[in-house]
């Protein structure tokens, strides 16, 4: 058996295909809003972390459910007053709409994280990606073709 690629018709392969393709809408957080409220909103979606915002919509980076929980409960600050911007990982790892998909994936792999924001070249929050939509481009990118040649 072998494996072929069918002929893309924008013609470029996986490893050419961008970000933008594939990227999927993520909702954020405000980075104006208080360690409950985004509690309360990261439960509501039953998520763990979530890309925090400003105004603008610029990605500031990423809220993790736990280490709120942990920093905000453990030193006894008040969830409904203490500010998220204070609990924002700066340092987060996200990728730009017009990188490859195989860059994507490296990113990932690096930082050791399942799906990270998308953002423009301004640093807009445009979506998300994550790895399973890129094993889901992989498979549908290839094709068994053990009847092709036969009659």
């Amino acid at each position: 058996m072998e494996q072929i690629k069918p002929n893309d018709p924008n013609g470029a392969n996986f490893t050419a295909r961008k970000v933008k393709d594939i990227v999927q809408p993520a909702k954020s957080i405000s980075n104006k809003v208080s360690v409950k409220v985004a509690l309360d909103e990261m439960q509501a979606r039953a998520i763990d972390s979530s890309p925090v915002i400003d105004e603008r919509g610029e990605l500031l980076g990423t809220l993790s459910k736990n280490k709120m929980n942990r920093t905000v409960g453990g030193l006894g600050h008040d969830p409904k007053t203490e500010p998220v911007e204070a609990h924002i990982e700066k340092n987060s790892a996200y990728c730009f709409e017009d990188q490859t998909i195989a860059e994507a994936e490296q990113i990932m792999l690096k930082a050791k994280v399942g799906e990270v924001s998308v953002v423009t070249g301004e640093k807009l929050l445009v979506g998300a990606i994550n790895m399973e939509a890129i094993a889901q481009k992989k498979t549908h990118g290839t094709f068994l073709a053990s009847a092709i040649g036969r009659s």
